[in-house]
Parts: structure tokens; sequence; C-alpha cells
């Protein structure tokens, strides 16, 4: 027998929706991934799946574990911390490295390089 047995229904329900939950929005993440036209429309649905999604699985295991154990576990934290720092930083460097190539093939569509300021 495992602990899963001895968690109660209220917790074990929350943890289910929040699982669900989670699962969903990386669900949704994947088919903007698929669905979406640009690229530059294609980068912004994994990135909040992957994000609020992530946020909402790793809070169903920290109250999965902490019921479990009886006391509270917060190792996914650091999971949460790097996935919070890494993926936007990515986001916006795949994102730069988009625009400065089509800004040099000189794609249509896309914004003109900013003049800097000559004062």
């Amino acid at each position: 027998m495992n602990g899963a047995a001895s968690i109660p229904l209220p917790v074990a329900a929350l943890i289910g929706v929040c699982l669900v939950a989670g699962a969903f929005l990386a669900l949704m993440g994947a088919i903007g991934l698929v669905r979406l036209q640009s690229f530059y429309e294609r980068v912004h649905a994994p990135t909040l799946g992957s994000s609020l999604g992530m946020m909402l699985i790793l809070t169903s295991s920290v109250l999965y574990f902490s019921t479990i154990r009886g006391e509270l576990v917060l190792h996914e934290i650091l999971i949460a911390v790097f996935l919070t720092l890494t993926t936007p930083i990515s986001l916006m460097l795949i994102v730069r490295a988009a625009l400065a190539r089509d800004r040099r093939e000189g794609a249509p569509g896309v914004p003109p390089l900013e003049p800097e300021d000559a004062s």
C-alpha cells in the first residue's frame, strides 16, 4: 500500500484540479504552437503554457508530497525558480535572433530598427 490512500478527499480533489488544470494549460500551449501562423505568434503560446501549467503541476506535487510525508516539502520550488527564470530569457533571445535575421533579410512586416538619439 502506498501513501496515496491516506490523502484526505478535499486535498486529493485540490491536487487533481491543479494537475488537470496545469496539464490543460500545457496542452493549450502545444496546440497554440501548432495552430498559430507566424513565428512571433508561436513563441508566446508554449511559453505561457509552460509557465502557468508548470506552476499548477508543481503546486499539485507540493500538496501531494507534503500530505504524504506529513511535513512541508518545497523541493519543487527550485524547479519553479529555474523554469521561471529560463523560459522568458530564452524566449527573448530566440525572438531577438529571429528579428535580427528578418531585418537582415528584409522580411515584410518587420518593424525597422529605431534610430539612436543623436543628443
